[in-house]
Protein backbone atom coordinates (compact mmCIF):
# COMPACT_ATOMS: atom_id res chain seq x y z
CA UNK A 1 0.00 0.00 0.00
CA UNK A 2 1.36 3.28 -0.56
CA UNK A 3 1.56 6.25 1.28
CA UNK A 4 -1.52 7.53 0.66
CA UNK A 5 -3.27 4.43 0.63
CA UNK A 6 -5.09 5.26 4.11
CA UNK A 7 -6.04 9.14 3.57
CA UNK A 8 -7.39 7.39 0.51
CA UNK A 9 -8.95 5.29 2.25
CA UNK A 10 -10.48 7.98 4.91
CA UNK A 11 -11.62 10.00 2.32
CA UNK A 12 -13.45 7.71 0.48
CA UNK A 13 -15.08 6.29 3.89
CA UNK A 14 -16.24 10.13 5.05
CA UNK A 15 -17.68 10.58 1.13
CA UNK A 16 -19.44 7.57 1.32
CA UNK A 17 -21.18 8.94 4.73
CA UNK A 18 -21.56 12.00 3.11
CA UNK A 19 -23.35 10.40 0.48
CA UNK A 20 -25.77 8.58 2.58
CA UNK A 21 -26.24 11.65 4.76
CA UNK A 22 -27.54 13.44 2.42
CA UNK A 23 -29.77 10.89 1.08
CA UNK A 24 -31.48 10.16 4.28
CA UNK A 25 -31.25 14.33 4.22
CA UNK A 26 -33.33 14.06 0.73
CA UNK A 27 -35.70 10.83 1.69
CA UNK A 28 -38.37 13.42 2.93
CA UNK A 29 -38.72 15.49 -0.37
CA UNK A 30 -37.74 11.93 -2.98
CA UNK A 31 -40.96 10.78 -1.14
CA UNK A 32 -43.33 13.76 -1.84
CA UNK A 33 -42.00 13.79 -5.61
CA UNK A 34 -42.89 10.05 -5.49
CA UNK A 35 -46.38 10.55 -4.00
CA UNK A 36 -46.73 13.65 -5.79
CA UNK A 37 -45.81 12.01 -9.02
CA UNK A 38 -47.90 8.73 -8.13
CA UNK A 39 -50.91 10.93 -7.94
CA UNK A 40 -50.32 12.72 -11.30
CA UNK A 41 -50.22 9.88 -13.43
CA UNK A 42 -53.41 7.76 -11.12
CA UNK A 43 -51.18 5.02 -10.11
CA UNK A 44 -52.66 3.84 -6.95
CA UNK A 45 -49.87 1.04 -6.67
CA UNK A 46 -46.79 3.39 -6.78
CA UNK A 47 -48.86 5.52 -4.02
CA UNK A 48 -49.14 2.51 -2.08
CA UNK A 49 -45.36 1.87 -2.28
CA UNK A 50 -45.07 5.12 0.02
CA UNK A 51 -47.31 4.95 2.31
CA UNK A 52 -47.45 2.52 5.61
CA UNK A 53 -50.78 2.13 5.39
CA UNK A 54 -51.29 -0.32 8.66
CA UNK A 55 -49.43 2.24 10.44
CA UNK A 56 -51.92 5.36 9.00
CA UNK A 57 -55.06 3.22 9.67
CA UNK A 58 -53.93 2.60 13.12
CA UNK A 59 -53.36 6.21 13.87
CA UNK A 60 -56.82 7.22 12.71
CA UNK A 61 -58.40 4.90 14.30
CA UNK A 62 -56.92 5.94 17.70
CA UNK A 63 -57.60 9.50 16.71
CA UNK A 64 -61.58 8.78 15.61
CA UNK A 65 -61.41 7.08 18.89
CA UNK A 66 -60.02 9.28 21.78
CA UNK A 67 -61.86 12.48 19.96
CA UNK A 68 -65.54 10.03 19.66
CA UNK A 69 -64.87 9.51 23.77
CA UNK A 70 -63.84 13.20 24.44
CA UNK A 71 -67.33 13.76 23.16
CA UNK A 72 -69.04 11.47 24.78
CA UNK A 73 -67.67 12.41 28.19
CA UNK A 74 -67.76 10.61 31.43
CA UNK A 75 -71.24 10.21 31.90
CA UNK A 76 -72.09 8.53 28.75
CA UNK A 77 -68.76 6.02 29.25
CA UNK A 78 -70.40 4.72 32.70
CA UNK A 79 -73.89 4.16 31.50
CA UNK A 80 -74.31 0.62 30.37
CA UNK A 81 -76.34 2.12 26.97
CA UNK A 82 -73.61 4.74 26.56
CA UNK A 83 -71.07 2.39 27.18
CA UNK A 84 -72.99 -0.12 24.54
CA UNK A 85 -72.93 2.87 22.02
CA UNK A 86 -69.53 3.06 22.64
CA UNK A 87 -68.61 -0.29 21.64
CA UNK A 88 -70.39 0.04 18.34
CA UNK A 89 -69.31 3.31 17.50
CA UNK A 90 -65.55 1.91 17.77
CA UNK A 91 -66.60 -0.66 14.91
CA UNK A 92 -68.43 1.57 13.06
CA UNK A 93 -65.27 3.58 12.91
CA UNK A 94 -62.73 0.85 12.85
CA UNK A 95 -64.58 -0.49 9.38
CA UNK A 96 -65.06 3.04 8.13
CA UNK A 97 -60.80 4.04 7.97
CA UNK A 98 -60.71 0.68 6.88
CA UNK A 99 -62.66 1.79 4.20
CA UNK A 100 -61.52 5.40 3.52
CA UNK A 101 -57.75 5.30 3.81
CA UNK A 102 -57.17 3.60 -0.03
CA UNK A 103 -54.73 5.55 -2.52
CA UNK A 104 -57.68 7.02 -3.87
CA UNK A 105 -59.16 8.32 -0.32
CA UNK A 106 -55.36 9.61 0.64
CA UNK A 107 -55.27 11.09 -3.07
CA UNK A 108 -58.09 13.52 -1.99
CA UNK A 109 -57.38 14.54 1.21
CA UNK A 110 -53.71 15.34 -0.13
CA UNK A 111 -55.68 17.63 -3.12
CA UNK A 112 -57.36 19.53 0.05
CA UNK A 113 -60.90 17.41 -0.64
CA UNK A 114 -62.64 15.38 2.44
CA UNK A 115 -61.19 12.07 3.12
CA UNK A 116 -65.30 10.56 3.21
CA UNK A 117 -66.13 11.66 -0.59
CA UNK A 118 -63.33 9.54 -1.56
CA UNK A 119 -64.06 5.94 -1.03
CA UNK A 120 -63.87 3.81 -3.90
CA UNK A 121 -60.58 2.15 -4.48
CA UNK A 122 -59.22 3.08 -7.23
CA UNK A 123 -58.91 6.64 -8.88
CA UNK A 124 -61.55 8.30 -10.83
CA UNK A 125 -62.04 9.47 -13.94
CA UNK A 126 -60.44 12.86 -14.81
CA UNK A 127 -62.59 15.78 -14.90
CA UNK A 128 -63.11 17.47 -18.09
CA UNK A 129 -63.50 20.70 -19.35
CA UNK A 130 -65.85 21.99 -21.49
CA UNK A 131 -64.36 20.29 -24.53
CA UNK A 132 -63.67 17.01 -23.24
CA UNK A 133 -60.45 17.65 -22.38
CA UNK A 134 -59.04 16.34 -19.23
CA UNK A 135 -59.25 18.61 -16.39
CA UNK A 136 -55.59 18.45 -14.74
CA UNK A 137 -56.35 17.12 -10.48
CA UNK A 138 -55.70 20.07 -7.82
CA UNK A 139 -52.28 20.09 -6.88
CA UNK A 140 -50.98 18.13 -3.91
CA UNK A 141 -50.33 19.98 -0.61
CA UNK A 142 -49.86 22.75 -2.90
CA UNK A 143 -49.23 25.83 -0.12
CA UNK A 144 -47.82 22.67 2.32
CA UNK A 145 -45.49 23.62 5.10
CA UNK A 146 -42.42 21.34 5.38
CA UNK A 147 -40.47 20.82 8.16
CA UNK A 148 -38.16 18.34 9.96
CA UNK A 149 -39.16 17.57 13.44
CA UNK A 150 -36.53 14.80 14.23
CA UNK A 151 -34.32 12.77 12.35
CA UNK A 152 -36.94 10.16 11.61
CA UNK A 153 -40.09 12.66 11.77
CA UNK A 154 -40.96 15.04 8.81
CA UNK A 155 -44.34 16.93 8.51
CA UNK A 156 -46.33 18.52 5.87
CA UNK A 157 -49.07 20.99 7.11
CA UNK A 158 -51.79 22.20 5.10
CA UNK A 159 -55.12 23.31 5.59
CA UNK A 160 -58.43 21.32 5.09
CA UNK A 161 -61.78 22.65 3.20
CA UNK A 162 -62.20 24.38 6.29
CA UNK A 163 -59.22 25.93 6.89
CA UNK A 164 -58.21 23.75 9.80
CA UNK A 165 -54.49 22.38 9.33
CA UNK A 166 -53.99 18.97 8.53
CA UNK A 167 -50.38 17.38 9.08
CA UNK A 168 -49.24 14.21 7.36
CA UNK A 169 -46.35 12.48 9.01
CA UNK A 170 -43.07 10.70 7.22
CA UNK A 171 -41.60 8.41 8.97
CA UNK A 172 -38.08 6.95 8.33
CA UNK A 173 -37.21 3.28 8.43
CA UNK A 174 -33.71 2.49 7.87
CA UNK A 175 -32.89 5.03 4.61
CA UNK A 176 -36.63 4.44 3.44
CA UNK A 177 -39.21 7.38 4.15
CA UNK A 178 -43.18 6.68 4.33
CA UNK A 179 -46.31 9.15 4.63
CA UNK A 180 -47.46 6.87 8.23
CA UNK A 181 -49.70 9.03 9.86
CA UNK A 182 -52.30 12.02 9.47
CA UNK A 183 -52.78 14.52 12.38
CA UNK A 184 -56.70 15.39 11.72
CA UNK A 185 -57.75 18.60 13.22
CA UNK A 186 -60.27 17.04 15.89
CA UNK A 187 -61.66 19.36 18.26
CA UNK A 188 -60.26 22.50 16.96
CA UNK A 189 -62.14 25.55 16.39
CA UNK A 190 -62.81 26.71 12.93
CA UNK A 191 -60.30 29.65 11.45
Amino acid sequence: MTRHGPKLAVALIVAVLLAIAGYVAAGPYLTVRAIKDALREQDSAALAEQVDFPMLRASLKAQLLDALAREAGPEVQANVLGAFALTMATGLVNGTVDAMVTPTGLAGVMQGRALWKNTVDDFRRPATDAGGQPVPPPEPWRDADYRYESLSRFTITTRDESGKPLVFVLRRDALRWKLADIRLPLGQPEP
